[in-house]
């Protein structure tokens, strides 16, 4: 990868720790065994000895957000981590999630074939009861919306990407290398909570450049009870977000129709 704009030590795994998640220590193995070994860190701002112990184990240097100790928000928590990795790079690692041994390799080998990166995003599967789930209805919806996609020549194209985001939100924010230098000063805007990504690639969608979509299944996406997610969908929050971002790229009552639907395929995610 010599001749290549970005190499391994552009890379970035910013793991944003939260808690004392079980699953935790399982996400840093597969950071840390990747084929394409990167640079790996993990960010908090809920800070314990749990992580300690953790980040002295493998050798990863924890970053403690001293400002947001019991007053962060996912925004703030994912600018932490971002600022933190110091590389052009960086995909913020969530740490329920287990990534493949060839996403770091893979992603930025394609990101290195676009000519101005924005962010690279992958396939994915669930991890639901320990075992991965790739061929299920929800998952394969999406893979039809990022058909297009699929084609380099069109990594470019604002207006294919801004049709497919106003169907919802196919891209999985846990697969999302993000190209420091090529997006907006401020990556995420406080106040949303399950659709923060979605509302982060809304306003990408606007700028120049490319959305490389890989596709291949790179990473599992953890769904239990007690995940982030489930947690929204259970309330109205994600509903209510929802329909604001559909409100972005249609008249209301349209919107309001789309979100009906899309709202009955996001409680698979629910267990």
């Amino acid at each position: 990868m010599s001749k290549d704009r970005y190499r391994a030590n552009d890379h970035t795994f910013a793991i944003c720790a939260y808690g004392e998640s079980q699953f935790l220590e399982e996400c840093i193995k597969s950071v840390l065994d990747q084929k394409l070994r990167t640079n790996v860190i993990m960010a908090t701002s809920t800070p314990s000895q749990y992580l300690t112990d953790l980040s002295n184990k493998y050798g990863i240097k924890l970053f403690v957000n001293e400002e947001k100790i019991g007053k962060s928000n996912i925004a703030t928590d994912w600018e932490f981590a971002v600022s933190c990795a110091g590389t052009p790079l960086v995909t913020i690692a969530h740490q329920d999630d287990i990534y493949k041994k060839d996403f770091s390799y893979e992603v930025i080998n394609c990101i290195n074939r676009a000519q101005k990166p924005l962010i690279a995003f992958t396939d994915y599967a669930e991890l639901r009861n320990g075992e991965e789930v790739a061929d299920i209805r929800n998952l394969n919806i999406k893979r039809i919306m990022l058909f297009p996609l699929r084609s380099r020549l069109l990594w470019a194209s604002k207006f294919i990407r801004r049709r497919i985001l106003s169907m919802g939100s196919p891209i999985c924010c846990p697969s999302v290398t993000y190209v420091i230098e090529n997006l907006p000063d401020q990556l995420f805007i406080p106040g949303y909570k399950g659709g923060i990504d979605w509302q982060a690639w809304e306003r990408y969608s606007r700028e120049k450049g490319d959305f490389v979509f890989v596709n291949n299944i790179l990473m599992l996406h953890r769904i239990h009870a007690d995940s982030e997610t489930s947690a929204i969908i259970k309330g109205h929050e994600r509903s209510d977000e929802d329909y604001a971002m559909f409100c972005m790229f249609w008249p209301k009552w349209i919107a309001r129709i789309i979100a009906h639907f899309y709202r009955k395929g996001e409680l698979q995610n629910n267990l």
